[in-house]
């Protein structure tokens, strides 16, 4: 009986509970997988209606808690909750503040923790660097040279390129314009970079099944891809079109323009990603090598994600 616990319940967190959950109901009561959430003290007592619910929700899952706050606990304190595991999957994000990442790689090792997959759900850190975008994702290739040099702990990196909303949120500035497209407003489609560069997309719910699958079932190491779809912005673009009905603006952004505002602007986070996938390096695979492929895991395409959001987002 594998004890599986998870650090953090927020967009990726929330559906790995929900499909860990759905995945060891299947196993006999004897050999059943415990689920278990590391959250704050503070979230697990809020008075607010919608975590009560939350929560609520999670317990009728048959999720236990462990309150614990991995912001200012020490990795030894770390370590000493996380010796109770068998498995450790790390669903909290860059929120969390530089070095997080780093400290529960190390408390996990320190704990003896059988395997581990950290937060890596993104892009394909090994092609990008330390040094890309400003050194917007160092710490994540320290994580992973930290993981390959200790054998003491097993671990699996699940690269999962961008969350499929990421792609259509209006600050990332992509794609702007949709949430009004009822309206007479005009929609503009950019490419970052240029039309031909691709972005692989998959959705937390898509993250979820692979990802339960793998703790429970599967558990390979190594780096492994997932992909609900790579597109690139000219398709994205004619998605949109065929989405609204009607055409859309269509700008580039270029790599050296980027380039220019990041220069003026070297801590904007959103500029660092925009440089980043104008790159287009690491960034995109082909679907057809993914692991979801391999478990016949069926994953949500852009066109599947646009559809599923009604008239707007």
């Amino acid at each position: 009986m594998s004890r599986v616990l998870v650090i953090g319940a927020g967009e990726l967190g929330l559906p790995i509970l929900q499909s860990l959950s759905h995945l060891a109901s299947t196993f006999p009561p004897s050999a059943r997988p415990t689920i278990t959430l590391l959250i704050r003290p503070t979230t697990l007592s809020s008075p607010s209606p919608s975590k009560s619910r939350e929560i609520a929700h999670l317990r009728d899952l048959g999720i236990s808690f462990l309150a614990a706050d991995i912001a200012t606990a020490a990795a030894k304190d770390l370590a000493s909750h996380f010796e109770d595991f068998d498995i450790v999957v790390s669903c909290t994000g860059f929120a969390a503040g530089p070095g997080t990442q780093l400290k529960l790689a190390h408390a996990v090792c320190e704990a003896g923790v059988g395997h581990y997959y950290p937060w890596q759900f993104g892009v394909d850190y090994d092609i990008i660097g330390p040094n890309a975008a400003n050194g917007i994702f160092r710490e994540q290739c320290e994580v992973r040279r930290f993981l390959r040099g200790q054998e003491k702990t097993k671990w699996t990196i699940v690269s999962t390129g961008m969350f499929t909303s990421f792609l259509f949120e209006p600050f990332f500035g992509v794609v702007e314009g949709l949430e009004t497209a009822g309206s007479a407003h005009e929609v503009v489609v950019r490419a970052l970079g240029s039309w031909e560069n691709k972005v692989t997309v998959t959705t937390p719910g898509d993250i979820g099944e692979v990802v339960s699958r793998l703790v429970l079932k599967d558990q390979r190491t190594g780096v492994l891809f997932t992909a609900g779809d790579t597109v690139s912005y000219r398709r994205l673009a004619d998605l949109v079109e065929a989405k609204i009905g009607r055409k859309v603006l269509r700008e580039v952004w270029s790599l050296d323009s980027l380039r220019a505002e990041l220069q003026a602007d070297p801590e904007n986070q959103i500029l660092k990603y925009r440089c980043l996938f104008a790159e287009a390096k690491g960034v995109s695979w082909h679907h057809a090598s993914t692991v979801n492929m391999e478990l016949n895991i069926k994953t949500t395409d852009v066109q599947g994600f646009l559809h599923s959001k009604g008239p707007a987002l």
